[in-house]
């Protein structure tokens, strides 16, 4: 049985995506200088940023984050940036350095992509004004449907100091993860595998997979008004990604 608010679940994940994968290029040269005297890439730290910033995650928290990704625990631990202690992954003195380095480029990405974006629906506040409550009260109340991922980002870490926009970034991260939690979910209960889901193409198989994670996605909706809902789809379609001309 389908969820009423699974279509209005299906809209808002790509302008949610598209802002995260905005974000993430902008900051690019920023997270390059930080990597580069160090002579290391992005790694775990990137996937999991704002939740180890704020505590621990558990070790099968972390599988499922990088369930899609090539993950080996042992050489990410090598690297010298988080280990793991009690069933949990957590960062180094240098690891969490880094992470604090990378959190604020990510920061001042978003601040250089948003902060003049107006809020189409409520004159006077802009869009990362009209959008950052909302998104607070979705994580609040995801909890009881979020999965594993979703839990491990929540709370999720608002350094001290950190703009409205960075904090946008972190709470949308978070948000992203209670899809990517419902996405897993509606796969394995199609006995599909990993491999097999990387591969699917439109068709019925596919389109049962979204239709179900659409609908175990659809409650975190329902914290929100119909009139909120509108206001936030627009405060988040009008921020720019900064991947096409404006």
């Amino acid at each position: 049985m389908s969820h009423p608010l699974a279509s209005y679940a299906a809209v808002v994940r790509p302008v949610v995506d598209r802002l995260h994968v905005g974000v993430r290029h902008a900051s690019r040269p920023l997270v390059r200088e930080l990597y580069a005297p160090l002579g290391l890439v992005p790694g775990l730290e990137m996937n999991l940023l704002y939740a180890m910033l704020d505590h621990p995650v558990p070790e099968a928290a972390v599988a499922a984050r990088m369930v899609y990704l090539p993950f080996d625990p042992g050489a990410e631990e090598a690297r010298g940036l988080a280990v793991r202690s009690g069933g949990s992954w957590e960062w180094t003195e240098r690891g969490r350095e880094l992470a604090v380095g990378a959190e604020a480029a990510l920061a001042a990405a978003a601040d250089a992509l948003w902060s003049f974006t107006p809020s189409p629906a409520l004159p006077g506040l802009s869009a990362v004004e009209a959008a950052l409550p909302l998104v607070g009260r979705l994580l609040e109340a995801g909890g009881a449907s979020g999965g594993p991922v979703f839990a491990a980002f929540t709370p999720t870490w608002e350094g001290p100091g950190t703009s409205a926009a960075g904090v946008l970034v972190s709470r949308l991260e978070a948000l992203r993860h209670h899809r990517a939690d419902a996405h897993r979910a509606a796969w394995a209960a199609a006995g599909l595998s990993v491999d097999e889901v990387v591969a699917l193409e439109s068709g019925p198989v596919w389109e049962a997979v979204e239709a179900e994670t659409n609908r175990l996605d659809a409650p975190i909706y329902e914290v929100l008004d119909e009139r909120e809902r509108l206001v936030l789809l627009g405060a988040l379609g009008a921020l720019g990604d900064g991947l096409r001309p404006e």
